[in-house]
């Protein structure tokens, strides 16, 4: 990898993770061309994920007022045969931030679905725990919080946890036979043991209506991962 080949650079801390099982019909539509959807042992999951932006670097340059920032987004799982070889990304549904300088780029420039809500977090330590919380506003404040171990630990090789962070690509349409393709660098990520959550989302005013029933659902699983610095490389596109 050169310095020259990094897009965007940052770090990505205390990444809130609830899983949500759906059916693939639901996910087809979103699909990118030339990407397949990815199961985890025949399932299909959508992941509401809050975190933080911080230290971020556009092309090694800080950019004033939009280094440190929450993001919180719904994504799903996909894999794209490359001449054989099988590279395994995500594909957002949306993401949405507290700058919209990085909405309006991210949507003209890159064709991504971004918008711009007031956001804060909360990070909390006690003597024996770690809470973590994303809040941002709609009509409500939609709020995803974690209550976990205050040590993390490491992920188990072939688990959920590894499934649901380790797709080191990111996918988007741009048109009917057009998608970017670019690629996300980082290590394998540490784990915090999830004891309580809380997930207050309007789901169908934040992701429209495909996605409503997911206020009433219950996710198949909460996760916690420390994060790390990470590396967006430069893109490519897609074509037939």
């Amino acid at each position: 990898m050169t310095k020259n080949s990094v897009f965007l650079s940052a770090e990505w801390r205390k990444l809130a993770l609830a899983n949500y099982e759906v059916d693939k019909k639901i996910l087809q539509k979103y699909l990118p061309p030339f990407t397949e959807l990815d199961d985890w042992q025949g399932k299909y999951y959508v992941s509401l994920v809050g975190f933080m932006f911080m230290d971020t670097k556009l092309k090694g340059f800080g950019i004033p007022f939009h280094i440190n920032f929450e993001e919180v987004n719904l994504r799903f799982y996909v894999k794209y045969n490359d001449a054989g070889t099988w590279k395994r990304g995500v594909v957002f549904i949306k993401e949405i931030v507290p700058k919209p300088a990085i909405t309006f780029v991210a949507n003209t420039v890159y064709k991504e679905n971004y918008q711009t809500l007031p956001m804060k977090h909360q990070w909390e330590e006690s003597q024996d725990s770690l809470h973590v919380a994303y809040l941002w506003k709609t009509k409500i404040w939609n709020k995803f919080a974690v209550k976990t171990d205050l040590n993390s630990i490491d992920m188990a090789v072939g688990s959920e946890e590894e499934f649901i962070t380790e797709h080191f690509w990111g996918y988007t349409k741009l048109a009917a036979n057009l998608t970017s393709e670019y690629q996300v660098k980082h290590p394998r990520w540490q784990v915090y043991p999830v004891n309580e959550y809380e997930i207050d989302v309007d789901f169908g005013a934040n992701y429209g209506e495909d996605f409503a029933f997911l206020s009433q659902s219950k996710p198949n699983s909460v996760m916690l991962a420390e994060g790390s610095p990470i590396s967006v490389l430069k893109g490519t596109k897609l074509r037939s």
